[in-house]
């Protein structure tokens, strides 16, 4: 009876721990920047297929819709403008958007490492890792003056603190266009 209920428990504990990754993964769909790869398709519309790199404006063109903006945006979003510009051309268009590439998934590490540039991001990536990729620092890097340029937002990195373990609050997450700076 003891091994039955432990069973039932283990199972439980189980199916509860994936019930918790399905949602989070669901909530951190890829959002498409400048250099990714788009297929566009319309059901039953052949003349309607077309793979589009989305440009550095963070546009695409698509024929009867003209263009559209989709950086920042997830497939599906960008599956449902296409729709809503199409509904003057077609009765009900069913879109479908696959994304082909994620060249455009890109950070910048530039300064005092051993191979500064872009980093192509595969999954989520933090500064220790973008630091990594980078092949490091060189000697003479000012680990105190490291930081993080997201638009006109400005975060610095407290390096010592985040490879002594103590605190890893400035170990940002990395989003697509940001700049890592190693003075």
């Amino acid at each position: 009876m003891v091994r039955l209920l432990m069973s039932v428990l283990c199972a439980l504990v189980v199916g509860s721990g994936t019930a918790a990754a399905d949602t989070s993964s669901s909530s951190s769909a890829y959002l498409l920047s400048p250099g990714d790869k788009v297929m566009i398709s319309v059901w039953q519309e052949d003349t309607l297929r077309q793979e589009t790199v989305v440009l550095p404006d963070g546009s695409i063109t698509f024929p009867l819709a003209g263009r559209v903006d989709v950086a920042g945006l997830e497939a599906t979003a960008v599956a449902r403008k296409i729709e809503t510009a199409l509904k003057p051309y077609l009765a009900q268009p069913n879109v479908s958007v696959v994304v082909t590439s994620t060249a455009g998934n890109l950070v910048y590490v530039q300064g005092k490492v051993i191979k500064p540039g872009p980093v192509p991001m595969a999954g989520p990536t933090a500064v220790l890792q973008a630091l990594s990729m980078s092949g490091g620092m060189d000697k003479f890097a000012d680990e105190s003056a490291i930081k993080v340029i997201r638009g006109q937002k400005v975060m610095p990195v407290r390096y010592k603190d985040l490879v002594s373990g103590r605190d890893m609050s400035t170990n940002f997450q990395l989003q697509a266009g940001d700049t890592l700076v190693v003075p």
